[in-house]
């Protein structure tokens, strides 16, 4: 079902406030079936709330809340601010998103040989930002049953000056 609201921190009598998910996976044109799919896969099996943000992919998530695209750029950051991991695609907006409100990351690419983006540029993008101890990149989606179930902790000096470091070696890679 799409989320009418985007209310995420729901009492439970037993757990308190339930922990939350934010699957994002960017503004492109081709949808990322793929990891959409796998998080509602693994959404169905977790006590924890799982949200996406599907783009413009064709499945529809029946496990999680979803909503394709926000009119304010302030819900995304507040839902990157509230999740206890950010599961994102490559895309260096939506890591950079994620880390500026202090929440790990873990980076799936789009890959071209499942028609999930014209070329392999996000594999890229992860490898840089790899060498941030904030980010874990998962290059096979059957992994992330098992990367979701570690304890993330956001190390601080890994924000400002590593992450515009990390990204201008990006940037000057592709020179």
């Amino acid at each position: 079902m799409e989320a009418d609201t985007l209310q995420i921190w729901e009492k439970s009598p037993v757990l308190g406030e339930c922990a939350l998910i934010f699957v994002t996976v960017g503004s492109h044109y081709q949808g990322f079936d793929r990891l959409v799919k796998k998080m509602d896969e693994i959404a169905e099996k977790i006590d924890e709330k799982v949200i996406m943000q599907i783009g413009n992919t064709k499945y529809k998530p029946v496990n999680a809340e979803y909503f394709s695209f926000v009119e304010s750029f302030e819900e995304i950051l507040r839902l990157n601010r509230e999740a206890r991991v950010v599961v994102s695609h490559a895309g260096a907006g939506s890591i950079v998103t994620a880390l500026k409100e202090k929440t790990p990351v873990i980076v799936v690419p789009r890959l071209k040989k499942y028609n999930e983006h014209m070329n392999d540029h996000q594999l890229e993008i992860a490898k840089a930002m790899s060498e941030n101890k904030n980010v874990t990149v998962v290059y096979d989606v059957e992994a992330l049953d098992d990367c979701l179930k570690l304890d993330f902790n956001f190390v601080e000096e890994f924000v400002d000056d590593k992450l515009a470091t990390q990204l201008k070696k990006y940037i000057l890679s592709l020179s």
